[in-house]
């Protein structure tokens, strides 16, 4: 007998505001959000969710609402979903809850997403120092395909994967997460070295009222309040998962979460149809709303078997991930190598995130010689489906990172020939991506190089 259907146990309706859904979304991690539906392993079940801003960014000629979006709000994830065995027992504290991907896509009537950088003073982005002022680029789906009237001359296939997939901490790993954060966030800039190539702020989110959906607890009450001002923002990943953000994590992928609370309480959202390695502008896939089809398997006592604490508790795990069959081929790559050294000149000692902004860098330097705008490539690096790679970090001072990018997603041949690249109308691409000004005055870093 053929399987039933898939039960749909989070259903979405795009024309409402993520508050207003049958079932109320939430954007923090805590444990006392309750959970939406149950499921029972082995059982295929769907998830709907709305794209991570809850449907604020508009497919329109416009990136002002990229520019003053609150990102308080994000990010909107589906559940929490509890999950039981067959005998209706629920999965327990130390086991390991292992979710297949068994199928994906976005939801029907709604193919479309966009790419952007967030201004400078609202979100940053890996390289906001050098794009300061908020950009979107609008793409659209054609089956596997994507392709943008504001990057054109070039199409992809996407390998579509949820950012966010996790289960909920327990109450001492939420304090953990606290803690920490909340250390580098009021001494990161007087500490870390690393705050003055790469100038995302704030260095860390922290719990906050503002913005704050909790599910099915109402906004108000005094529960509310004190859920409010514990509960971890979704932006990092972290030991449940998280906002990992692996574009790999298709068709076909199974996740091995660590379970901290009674049901594992499993939320998902911010679908992705395409990635590149890093999501380097920080808005950075090709962001949309989508469906998950899940089947669930409670491994008993999994944590202590299978994952090793590296820290100072043993809640201090991280998920398994199992990448599944299906990727876009391709045969020819063109490979960008960065090293860590900075914009000045200035060495690094074995700095992976320095030695990846200079990768990509040097590609957005070098491809936009081709009839693109900076800022096109930049947007293009965030979501096609480039490979990251740290190819040396042992070769003391310079750490060696790697961006390869497919040569078959453009329609010209950008290698490097004998004789000076090619230019002339056909090679000028137009339009440009959708660009806001900058208002604020922080620096804009130059490469000193660039003028020579």
């Amino acid at each position: 007998m053929a399987p039933p259907t898939p039960k749909l146990v989070v259903p979405i309706d795009l024309k409402k505001k993520p508050c207003k859904q049958a079932l109320p979304l939430h954007n923090r991690w805590h444990p006392a959000i309750p959970s939406v539906a149950d499921v029972k392993v082995g059982e295929v079940f769907r998830v709907e969710m709305v794209d991570w801003t809850g449907g604020v960014i508009k497919d329109d000629d416009s990136a002002t609402d990229v520019k003053f979006i609150d990102l308080s709000t994000v990010h909107y994830l589906s559940g929490p979903i509890q999950v039981l065995d067959k005998d209706g027992i629920p999965a327990k504290p130390g086991d390991l809850l292992a979710v297949e991907i068994c199928n994906l896509g976005p939801l029907p009537g709604d193919e479309w997403g966009y790419t952007a950088t967030f201004d400078r003073e609202n979100g940053g982005g890996f390289l906001t120092d050098h794009f300061p002022w908020a950009t979107k680029a609008i793409w659209y789906f054609e089956g596997i395909y994507a392709y943008s009237p504001h990057i054109p001359g070039v199409r992809f296939p996407g390998l579509t994967h949820p950012g966010i997939i996790g289960t909920a901490p327990s109450m001492e790993l939420l304090n953990i997460w606290n803690e920490r954060e909340r250390e580098v966030e009021e001494n990161g800039h007087k500490s870390l070295k690393l705050c003055e190539v790469l100038h995302s702020r704030p260095l860390a989110n922290l719990p906050s009222t503002k913005g704050c959906h909790l599910g099915k607890i109402k906004k108000g009450t005094a529960e509310w309040e004190k859920i409010a001002k514990e509960a971890a923002r979704t932006i990092p990943g972290r030991e449940n998962g998280g906002n990992c953000d692996i574009k790999n994590l298709s068709r076909g992928s199974k996740i091995y979460l660590p379970v901290f609370v009674e049901g594992a309480n499993l939320s998902t959202g911010d679908m992705h149809f395409s990635q590149g390695d890093g999501e380097v502008s920080f808005c950075g896939a090709i962001e949309m709303s989508g469906f998950l089809e899940l089947k669930c398997e409670i491994i008993r006592g999994g944590m202590k078997e299978y994952l090793t604490p590296m820290g100072p508790t043993l809640l201090h795990v991280n998920p398994i991930f199992e990448i599944g069959p299906v990727e876009p081929r391709f045969s020819e790559w063109l490979v960008f190598e960065g090293i860590s050294v900075d914009e000045s000149g200035r060495q690094h000692f074995l700095d992976a995130s320095v030695a990846y902004k200079r990768a990509v860098l040097n590609a957005i330097d070098y491809l936009s010689k081709f009839g693109y705008s900076k800022e096109q490539i930049y947007l293009l690096l965030s979501c096609c489906p480039c490979e990251g790679r740290i190819s040396g970090i042992v070769d003391s001072p310079n750490a060696v990172a790697t961006l390869a990018i497919p040569t078959a997603i453009f329609d010209q041949d950008i290698r490097p020939k004998t004789g000076r690249v090619p230019v002339g109308p056909r090679l000028v691409r137009k339009p440009d991506v959708l660009r806001c000004t900058y208002d604020g005055n922080l620096p804009t870093t130059k490469n000193p190089a660039a003028s020579m």
